[in-house]
């Protein structure tokens, strides 16, 4: 969604290759104008924002006369989102679309068990219309964005967020597709659809949203609406598509219904008011409806055949009534006699009435093919309509739902995955599948051309590579990648190995992502890779941090054994405090911490030491005695530092008051000097870096402790 799918050509590649764009096709800015070419003169001069004002003037008259239109620049057309709002309805969709995976996966699991569990009784299309609103909730709303104290009687449309043509696709497939219970009402939903996105289709065709926009705004100026051409020819534009509520709020602006002409115009507000409440009455296919809605709700199809025919020969009396001879006003006479004829079916006045071809297709549903249920040669007509009413520049909008008309799951797909993005195809498959058993063998059946995955795996597996491309999105990819069989296991792992170690926050999200997905062998990998990029940069604590976590003993050992070359010569050596921190580190299990394991303790055996030649108790002594058994019993203590040990223990092994070791413990330190004294022999053994006599000193005093010792015991 952040960006577009590379075209690597190699179907069975596992490389999540980051996408440049390197080049930027041209892009067209159509110019919708009133006035007909050609023009004598275009000046074209810069607007407000990123805009381009356009003067259009035509030949053979004054310089005043042409048109002046506005050209937006910005990416960010009508009913399009920007790309900070993708990339919030990326990270929005992740959590219900991994719910519905694993709520499938366990009634999978429940099927192949052949138990249904009692918690979970639920039929799949129930979670899908869970799921399908809560993506919908993050497309946006089509709730106003503040309501009124006051209502405006002149306000005919709410002031509502902009829709989005993705949720206007979303809408359509999930209608079409995965809301079982609206089969019986799609003319309705229909009707519900074109309210909430006929202004989406306003940007390449003249639409009703498009005119009642436009006089809305001139209402303000006109004193006697009803005088106003434009005023009845709305009316039967927004009757002619189901917008009760609109034609109804427009008739109450009728001037008869003014104080001062109650008396005069009676029988015109009569039949307005009649024309009115048998539009209120509308009998409607549909389970229920919405407050500000008019019409009358029937759940099945006899109920409504009847209400309907009820309604119709209303309508018949009304339109043979003896009153409209009294009527004097003639634009009254004749518009209401108009919507009265688009109640009743006539094609042509519908027609007329009508500016897009779905609009003309509504009003075919609504008045002339009521009873229509399900599909049923609902693409016939839409042909029908196309024809009435032909388009130049045809919505993307348009081709999704001409796909979904004619039942043809390969143009559905195209349409989504052209005009929508991998994010729609990615997640709309998902509905698709419930509604349709060509979508489901179409999207799941594994193709040979690709690799030997289904189209539902190799649209997911082209979204995860787009999200992996940007830094924001990078981390929600395993989602989608962990949910494709074949091949998103190799790729998953492929994208982890090319994430940054250096950045601490990156890797502790790759490991609990390899955590979550049972990969620890990536994790630990990941984390060597770390240790060892960390200990060529010099921070050294970090490298032994994350070679631990690793459990790398190959490259502690390999680290101790340096170390052991830079470790302080004596106690009051300051170049061992640059070590400290490192020694902190350390654990004391040698699985974890390597050959490192023999600094910690000889960290501590040197404090001990210090306090002892700061004037410590006899007892502190004894525990830096037991330190030095200790370390030199431990086999992870290098030989090399056996001599060293040795003699910076002289002073406990020359201890005044009584000696600090026993005759065992004086034979092993004996023993271990003895072993070194062999050890120097033999070729490519490494000093220690002391003094010459130093071993002549540590064995006098080992002699003269173990004389102390057997005469004590």
């Amino acid at each position: 969604m952040p960006a577009v799918t590379s075209d690597s050509g190699e179907v069975n590649s596992l490389s999540i290759v980051p996408h440049s764009l390197e080049t930027q096709t041209l892009r067209v800015y159509p110019l919708r104008t009133r006035t007909a070419p050609p023009f004598w003169r275009v000046s074209i001069s810069w607007g407000r924002g990123s805009t381009l004002r356009v003067s259009l003037l035509q030949p053979g008259g004054a310089e005043s006369d042409g048109e002046v239109v506005e050209v937006n620049l910005t990416n960010t057309e009508r009913g399009e989102i920007s790309e900070a709002e993708r990339q919030r309805i990326a990270h929005g969709s992740v959590t219900p679309f991994a719910l519905l995976q694993s709520r499938k996966n366990q009634m999978d699991e429940l099927h192949s068990a052949d138990f249904e569990s009692a918690e979970d009784k639920a039929p799949l299309w129930v979670h899908l219309m869970e799921y399908s609103n809560e993506i919908k909730s993050l497309l946006g709303t089509s709730k106003s964005y503040i309501t009124p104290t006051i209502e405006d009687p002149k306000a005919l449309l709410e002031d509502v967020e902009e829709p989005t043509s993705l949720k206007a696709a979303w809408e359509l497939v999930e209608m079409f597709y995965a809301d079982k219970q609206s089969q019986t009402w799609i003319p309705e939903r229909l009707l519900d659809w074109l309210a909430d996105f006929d202004c989406l289709l306003s940007a390449t065709q003249p639409t009703v949203h498009a005119r009642l926009v436009a006089f809305q705004k001139a209402l303000v100026t006109i004193q006697e609406v009803e005088n106003d051409p434009e005023y009845w020819e709305i009316m039967s534009s927004a009757l002619g598509i189901g917008w009760l509520d609109i034609v109804v709020k427009m008739l109450r602006l009728h001037g008869s219904y003014q104080l001062d002409q109650v008396g005069t115009r009676e029988i015109e507000s009569g039949l307005v008011e009649a024309v009115a409440v048998l539009i209120s009455q509308m009998p409607r296919l549909r389970p229920h409806i919405s407050d500000e809605k008019l019409g009358e709700c029937y759940n099945t199809k006899p109920e409504f055949m009847k209400a309907w025919e009820k309604w119709r020969t209303q309508l018949t009396k009304l339109d043979c009534h003896p009153f409209w001879l009294q009527c004097d006003h003639k634009q009254t006479r004749v518009g209401l006699k108009n919507m009265i004829q688009i109640m009743l079916g006539n094609a042509n006045v519908i027609s007329n009435a009508t500016y897009h071809w779905i609009e003309l297709y509504i009003s075919h549903l609504l008045y002339i093919r009521p009873f229509t249920v399900g599909l049923e040669s609902m693409y016939t007509l839409a042909q029908k309509c196309m024809h009435l009413k032909p388009i130049t520049n045809r919505h993307k909008l348009m081709g999704l739902l001409i796909g979904i008309l004619e039942e043809n799951t390969e143009v559905v797909l195209a349409e989504c995955s052209r005009s929508f993005g991998p994010w729609m195809i990615t997640h709309a498959a998902e509905l698709l599948t419930a509604g349709s058993a060509q979508a489901e063998m179409l999207l799941h059946e594994e193709q040979s051309k690709i690799g030997g995955i289904c189209i539902e795996e190799l649209h997911r597996l082209i979204y995860a590579q787009i999200l992996s491309s940007h830094a924001l999105t990078w981390n929600i990819a395993p989602i989608y990648l962990t949910s494709c069989m074949k091949q998103g296991l190799g790729l998953l792992e492929n994208l982890l190995y090319k994430q940054p170690v250096q950045q601490h926050q990156v890797l502790s999200e790759s490991i609990e992502i390899c955590r979550l997905n049972g990969i620890d062998y990536v994790s630990r990998h990941m984390m060597k890779i770390a240790g060892v990029h960390y200990w060529k940069h010099g921070e050294k604590n970090s490298a032994v941090y994350w070679l631990q976590q690793a459990q790398d003993e190959v490259r502690l050992n390999r680290i101790a054994k340096h170390l052991f070359d830079l470790v302080g010569k004596s106690v009051s050596d300051e170049s061992f405090k640059q070590w400290e921190g490192m020694i902190d580190l350390l654990g004391t299990e040698s699985k974890t911490a390597g050959g490192l394991e023999f600094l910690k303790k000889y960290r501590d055996f040197r404090r001990s030491l210090q306090q002892v030649q700061d004037g410590i108790t006899t007892d502190d002594a004894r525990k830096a005695s037991e330190a030095l058994i200790s370390l030199m019993r431990n086999p992870s203590t290098p030989q090399q530092f056996w001599l060293r040990l040795l003699n910076d223990s002289l002073e406990l092994l020359n201890w005044k008051d009584r000696p600090l070791f026993n005759v065992s413990q004086t034979k092993l330190l004996l023993n271990k000097l003895q072993e070194l004294s062999l050890a120097r022999l033999l070729p490519g053994y490494v000093d220690a870096d002391l003094p010459p006599e130093a071993f002549k000193s540590v064995r006098l005093a080992l002699a003269s402790n173990l004389g102390r010792a057997i005469l004590e015991e």
